[in-house]
């Protein structure tokens, strides 16, 4: 650690000392079960290449073929702008309330690699600069095979949040059998989101803007909303403005975080 990131450190721990304590990774990891428990859903760890996933599955699988798969966003990656989180895991697990959202269907929830579960390979650079890299890709891809098994589906939904919807787009344009890709102010090209922030490109991540012609055959729903400042209708217009079999739908008055889980049952309806 540098004497900047230890000045970093100090002043993030007087700050939170100061305020309200920053919840623990199993703290979070409680709140998480708690969540999930409201609906029956129950927790389960997916052994998937280089990482062992956390998911969350409802306790009753009907009979239907198709699956959808929600994949977490970036979590707690940063605590300050140039102070890497020490664990991932999100204090608000936006993509597990949208799978608890949905009003019909086989849903599961998928965490990010080194969040709510940790192990040797849990490297900060897997939630910072290499936070899509083809390691995370392929572990998420064995992930949702396993999940697909599980479910005995022939169809998948992938849905991404923020940062996980740069993961479902990758996982997409490697597989036959997604029939559609779901983003909620998904983070699509970062290297057009780290420019426009003026922040250090995610150098050794995969851009699903350079998939785009594999992802071109699948139909996509893309929200976003007017007040999102992290990734800004803009962003996800300019990566869907080729593709016709891609839809971008802006929200007045949605941000990056609200109001997506409160209204998801509602907007599931623009996918069916």
């Amino acid at each position: 650690m540098t004497l900047r990131h230890a000045f970093a450190l100090a002043a993030c721990l007087l700050m939170l000392a100061g305020c309200s304590a920053l919840p623990t990774p199993p703290q979070r990891r409680a709140a998480a079960d708690m969540l999930a428990e409201r609906q029956g859903w129950q927790a389960t760890t997916l052994p998937a290449g280089a990482f062992d996933l956390a998911a969350w599955l409802p306790p009753r699988i009907a009979r239907d073929d198709a699956l959808t798969v929600y994949i977490e966003g970036d979590g707690l990656a940063w605590l300050a702008a140039d102070l890497p989180s020490f664990d991932p895991t999100p204090l608000t697990p936006l993509a597990l309330e949208l799978a608890l959202a949905q009003p019909a269907g086989n849903a599961a929830y998928l965490a990010r690699p080194c969040q709510y579960v940790a192990s040797a390979r849990c490297a900060q650079r897997y939630w910072t600069s290499e936070r899509f890299a083809p390691e995370v890709v392929a572990a998420t891809n064995a992930a949702v095979e396993a999940l697909k098994e599980r479910f005995g589906a022939r169809r998948l939904t992938l849905v991404g949040y923020s940062g996980g919807a740069a993961v479902a787009a990758l996982v997409a344009a490697r597989r036959d059998d997604v029939a559609r890709l779901v983003t909620v102010a998904g983070n699509l090209d970062h290297g057009a989101w780290t420019a426009l922030h003026r922040i250090t490109p995610l150098t050794g991540s995969l851009n699903p803007v350079d998939a785009k012609a594999a992802l071109g055959r699948i139909p996509q729903w893309h929200f976003v909303g007017t007040r999102d400042r992290t990734v800004p209708p803009a962003l996800v217009q300019a990566f869907a403005a080729d593709m016709p079999a891609a839809r971008v739908i802006v929200l007045d008055g949605f941000e990056h975080k609200c109001c997506w889980a409160e209204n998801w049952s509602k907007l599931w309806k623009e996918i069916r």
